[in-house]
């Protein structure tokens, strides 16, 4: 039985993982832990909240003191990170956020887990609790692609571009070096674009269906080619849990959709599932009257190509054999089937 510390529990992909734990491992007790910035929703956390073995703080990952009461009170052995500032054009007009949280706020979870994990007990005389810190990053560390590269491994250099994507790189550089020098054991993994129920609507697919279903404009950065491995929540988070379950400690694994869109035929799925599920459910209709170029079949026509924002990269992809052979993890959901039940979401309780 694991006792687990989720970190950015009420945001997307936290509150999405947590779901997926309790469901598959209901004895294990998981304390959440999220500071409730604007992309954290105490309402992710509504169906998590009716299981008996979970808790919920709302605190600051760089609150060191914090972390190490959690960790000692409620003896947790497993932490798993997803707290961070994660949207591009906000790191771009606002880098210093993304600094204080994705590497400072990684420093004092990593010197919190020392503390409780291997210092007490070794003052005690006793050995190091039996732990695991995974951390979960992004494909974009490894920087743009470009239209014909190949997709990255877990040994390709990294090029971040942007803020970002440089404050995701320092943290993993953290991580790593806090294993190696202080014998943390630690896992790492690096994800490619998520989507799924949940996600804040400054991203791509939940930002298009609440346009959509208002009338507004779909803004397409550049061309609209720029191409992203779409992952669905669910695998994300059977991905983390295989590594939790085989990894070794000092693993990394890319997890990846094996599924490259570009950006315009995504937000093109989009606009067509919108307006089926318009036409199928007539009380959807009177719930949106605004949707008028979704009601009429076109919403695509809100598709507006704008100027292309700074840095922005042409292509992710990240090639997942090693999880796939090393821990047997493969993606199970079908990605139009999934998008489908994405925008049935945010139809019903989102936009």
């Amino acid at each position: 039985m694991r006792r687990l510390l989720v970190t950015g529990a009420a945001g997307f992909i936290g509150a999405n993982f947590i779901e997926y734990w309790q469901q598959q491992y209901p004895q294990d007790f998981i304390l959440a832990l999220d500071a409730l910035t604007y992309a954290g929703n105490i309402r992710n956390l509504d169906r998590a909240r009716q299981q008996p073995n979970f808790e919920f703080v709302q605190g600051n990952i760089a609150d060191q003191a914090l972390i190490e009461h959690c960790l000692r009170h409620y003896q947790l052995d497993t932490l798993v990170n997803f707290a961070a500032e994660s949207h591009v054009d906000r790191s771009i007009s606002d880098p210093a956020i993304f600094l204080h949280t994705n590497i400072l706020g990684t420093f004092s979870l990593l010197q919190a887990a020392r503390t409780v994990w291997q210092e007490e007990p070794r003052a005690r005389g006793e050995a190091p609790v039996k732990h695991r810190f995974h951390h979960v990053s992004t494909d974009e560390v490894f920087g743009d692609l470009g239209e014909q590269g190949e997709p990255f491994v877990e040994t390709s250099r990294y090029q971040p571009s942007n803020p970002y994507s440089a404050t995701k790189a320092a943290s993993d550089h953290l991580l790593m070096a806090w294993a190696r020098t202080y014998g943390l054991h630690v896992s790492l993994s690096n994800c490619s674009n998520n989507f799924g129920i949940y996600q804040y609507p400054e991203k791509l697919m939940p930002r298009v269906i609440t346009n959509i279903l208002h009338n507004r404009p779909l803004p397409v950065f550049g061309s609209g080619l720029q191409v992203r491995d779409w992952l669905y929540v669910h695998d994300h988070a059977a991905g983390i849990d295989r590594i939790l379950q085989a990894g070794q400690p000092g693993c990394y694994y890319n997890i990846g959709g094996r599924n490259e869109r570009t950006n315009i035929e995504v937000i093109k799925l989009l606009c067509e599932s919108v307006e089926n599920f318009l036409q199928e459910n007539p009380d959807l209709q009177a719930r949106y009257p605004q949707a008028q170029q979704a009601l009429a079949g076109n919403a695509a026509a809100l598709i507006q190509y704008v100027a292309d924002r700074p840095g922005h990269d042409q292509r992710y992809a990240i090639n997942p054999d090693k999880i796939e052979r090393e821990l047997g993890f493969r993606p199970q959901h079908d990605f139009r089937a999934a998008l489908r039940t994405t925008v049935e979401w945010y139809l019903q309780y989102f936009a």
